[in-house]
């Protein structure tokens, strides 16, 4: 039953520490320390005859998207990534970037590519005196930074429940997490960016950009605030310190999550369900989040999640997550699941415990092996509509599909939404909600019929704005982190608004400028990458 409540989650480098504001690091000058303080690193590039090239090229997420690059450059330090780009723009040759290798689209795996950068040995965690901040290197895993930030400092970010996912693209996406409602968005917390650019003549250059006000990079590090991986460079470090941090002591200068962690699931069986349960539940969970996501609510330190599942999948789920220290907490998740139940004539089953924060921050639900996946989302600013919901069930309830399905309706708001929509490059500040459909099978050959399915399904949800989520007074766009390149495509997105208005809305055309400056000669490039001004 575990797997089954959690299987939305398997369906979205350290150098030197002497950068300054808008300094730009010769090549060389970077070398990161190695294991025994000044061991020399490793200088690995692997080509498809060497025995590590499979181990390297299966690690990620979705089976559907794969690629054979001619090399895999693995990079231990930012004077390495930067000679693999000058090595690339000196061939002519098309490269991408892997952190966490959890991308949901294939702006990485993708066969255009014949060089793959994969920074995910770069993942030390150390507090930098003189940044005042704390060092990230983008190869760390989500579980990798809050081990190593908890266990060391007793702070951490608020970032993202699956714990492999890389902070590369996590941060740069404006990752959000159980704590986000509380404490904003990861990208909130990223005070500076670590980048191999390349200039106007072809030259890679390691940029530091901060988000200082007299920083002449600070654009940069704005662009990575929201703007997405992949766009302006390489991501080699990042250095987080919340943006209401005073003073040097770094066990100040990042959130200091609960020590204790009040887990629940409420469990609803679908054989016991009726559609009008179904429609109550869902219409109780929008109602309770549209009353409740300001940033002075008394539940900003609960997260919850509700997990609408194939009928097939047994049941549907409702997760939270409660600060267990704070007052009356028990009470309050109580009174949470009262309001989500009433009128629904079956009660949930529930299971509630404590637990460690750091455990529960790095417990890893079981992902099948191979497995397939096609999902999109969007950011609600109202609750779903009866007809919405109506459209759900019956896809949920579909015995013809090919794929199983997850619903995800997650908890959203809180202090996210207290940052002006400029601060940042993620201009979604007044949602309560990120909705998001994941369908997941195992057979290649399903492969047409179950991606078909789930753009139907996408599409019939938002067919009132044109089968996507057009900002209005229900919708604000879409996450980059949640990325579909259906949101191109004219056969699914009819609405006229192209697609980088749904994720970036009035951010893109300073990103767009922000993407001519670094990128001037269009290097780094995806599916889904910004166009220059």
């Amino acid at each position: 039953m575990v797997a089954s409540r959690r299987q939305f989650l398997g369906s979205a480098a350290v150098v030197s520490g002497a950068a300054v504001s808008g300094m730009v690091l010769q090549p060389g000058a970077a070398q990161a320390v190695g294991p025994s303080g000044g061991a020399s690193l490793p200088n690995v590039v692997v080509r498809p005859d060497d025995p590590r090239y499979p181990e390297l090229l299966t690690r990620g997420f979705n089976a559907r998207f794969v690629f054979s690059p001619d090399s895999i450059v693995l990079a231990y330090s930012a004077g390495q990534v930067q000679e693999a780009v000058q090595r690339a723009v000196k061939e002519g040759r098309k490269f991408t970037v892997r952190s966490g290798g959890h991308c949901l689209e294939a702006l990485v795996a993708d066969p255009r590519f014949d060089m793959l950068i994969d920074v995910s040995p770069m993942h030390q965690v150390s507090w930098d005196t003189k940044m005042n901040a704390f060092s990230v290197g983008a190869g760390s895993t989500l579980a990798q930074a809050y081990k190593a930030l908890y266990l060391g400092w007793g702070v951490t970010v608020p970032g993202g429940v699956c714990p492999p996912v890389g902070i590369g693209g996590h941060t740069a996406g404006g990752g959000y997490g159980p704590l986000s409602r509380k404490y904003g968005l990861i990208s909130d917390h990223l005070y500076a960016v670590e980048v191999v650019t390349v200039d106007a003549k072809g030259k890679a250059r390691i940029v530091v950009a901060t988000r200082r006000p007299n920083d002449p990079n600070r654009d940069l590090w704005w662009a990575h605030t929201g703007g997405g991986g992949g766009n302006f460079g390489v991501v080699t470090r990042y250095w987080f310190r919340d943006p209401r941090a005073t003073g040097n002591n770094p066990t100040k200068a990042l959130p200091q999550p609960p020590a204790r962690l009040l887990m629940t699931w409420v469990t609803w069986p679908w054989e016991s369900l009726s559609q009008a349960d179904f429609k109550r539940l869902v219409q109780n969970h929008g109602a309770w989040h549209a009353a409740n996501s300001g940033p002075d609510s008394p539940y900003v330190a609960m997260h919850s999640a509700l997990h609408l599942n194939m009928k097939r999948d047994y049941a549907l789920y409702l997760e939270c997550r409660m600060d267990a220290t704070a007052p009356n907490a028990r009470r309050m998740v109580e009174d949470y699941i009262a309001a989500i139940s009433e009128g629904v004539s079956v009660q949930g089953i529930v299971e509630m415990n404590e637990e460690l924060w750091l455990a529960n921050a790095l417990f890893e639900y079981p992902r099948s092996l191979g497995a397939r996946t096609k999902s999109a989302g969007s950011n609600l600013r109202k609750p779903l509509a009866d007809n919405q919901i109506d459209i759900i069930y019956r896809a949920l309830t579909d015995p013809d599909a090919k794929n199983s399905c997850l619903v995800y309706l997650g908890a959203y708001g809180g202090q996210v939404n207290a940052v002006p929509s400029d601060a940042t490059a993620v201009p979604q500040r007044d949602s309560i909600l990120r909705f998001w459909i994941d369908s997941t099978w195992a057979d290649p050959n399903a492969d047409a019929e179950a991606v078909e399915w789930t753009r139907r399904l996408y599409r019939d949800v938002h067919a009132a704005t044109g089968g996507v989520p057009v900002p209005n007074d229900q919708y604000d766009g879409c996450y980059i982190n949640y990325p579909s390149k259906d949101t191109k495509d004219p056969a699914w997105n009819t609405s006229g608004v192209p697609w980088h208005d749904l994720y970036y809305k009035g951010s893109y055309p300073k990103l767009q400028r922000i993407k001519k400056k670094y990128d001037p000669l269009t290097i780094f490039q995806h599916a889904m990458s910004i166009e220059p001004a």
